[in-house]
């Protein structure tokens, strides 16, 4: 281990910041509650009167100061000696050029809306296309994950420090029991303090993303075998389809690319010797904890 006189110095409170780390952090500033979470702590002093203006626990509260100064790269927040309380926390000069850039950046996409929602805007815009537009900003979320559905919340299933998230895919949200009975249906477990600064609730639109390594494939059951539970009826995380593209990997397994009877298309891995081809139906799964989960701005 270096000497205190060679190792080299961490991240100074008053370390300016950096565009891209400013790109980081507030890459979903609008779409969650850690920015929120920031600008109370400036505003009172204390993370815990943070977390109740908000509306978050405290822990989450936390989090979200935790997640920012990762993203940034130099501290946000500092503790402050002294005072009627007895000390506090009060944002660096960092976390007041973070919160003044956020302003910035919410004007600036407040006059893009405005443009976007003016009288006639999208009027002439075929269906298909609108629907393309509204997804654009999904397109800034850029991330090593293949698969990548647009959601709706359906329902919250909490469960002591973990909440699992339902989730219905975007074609199918609002049509109820008139939905498709293919439909995308998958579940998401996230922790309570996730859910708190997403503002997850029914209805919230949401990116579900999971790597093409966590998603399992394998035959479909032949005819006259045992006769296995629709996906709807069985695991969460379970759909069949039909493999539209297949890469042999050896013994490190095929990467299978299929169309599922739910309209997506998805990415997994089948293990080596699972003899599937292409136009032959197979199932895929994923666990509920591999579904990560986006909110981003939509027009």
């Amino acid at each position: 281990m270096p000497s205190s006189a060679t190792r080299p110095p961490g991240p100074s409170r008053n370390a300016p910041l950096a565009p891209a780390a400013l790109s980081d952090a507030l890459a979903h500033g609008p779409a969650d509650r850690r920015v929120a979470v920031l600008r109370e702590i400036g505003a009172g002093g204390s993370i815990s009167q943070a977390a109740r203006v908000v509306g978050v626990s405290y822990k989450a509260a936390w989090q979200a100061v935790d997640t920012l100064t990762n993203l940034a790269g130099v501290p946000l927040v500092e503790r402050a000696v002294g005072g009627a309380g007895g000390g506090g926390a009060r944002l660096t000069e960092a976390g007041h050029a973070l919160l003044r850039t956020a302003d910035a950046l919410a004007q600036a996409r407040a006059g893009v809306l405005a443009s976007a929602c003016a009288p006639g805007a999208q009027a002439s815009i075929p269906g298909g296309q609108a629907r393309a537009a509204r997804s654009a900003p999904g397109l800034a979320l850029r991330t090593s994950m293949r698969n990548q559905w647009p959601c709706m919340v359906q329902a919250l299933e909490p469960m002591g420090p973990v909440v699992r998230v339902w989730l219905q895919g975007e074609s199918a949200a609002g049509q109820g029991a008139r939905a498709p009975k293919g439909a995308l249906r998958l579940c998401a477990r996230i922790t309570r303090e996730s859910a708190e600064l997403l503002a997850l609730q029914p209805g919230t639109a949401v990116l579900a993303l999971c790597k093409a390594t966590a998603v399992r494939v394998g035959p479909a059951q032949p005819a006259g075998a045992a006769v296995r539970r629709a996906p709807e009826e069985g695991p969460s995380n379970a759909w069949s389809g039909r493999v539209a593209r297949l890469s042999r990997g050896g013994a490190q397994g095929d990467e299978v690319s299929a169309e599922l009877d739910a309209g997506v298309r998805m990415v997994g891995f089948a293990e080596p010797g699972a003899g599937l081809r292409v136009g032959r139906r197979v199932v895929m799964s994923v666990d509920e904890s591999a579904v990560v989960l986006a909110v981003v701005d939509a027009l």
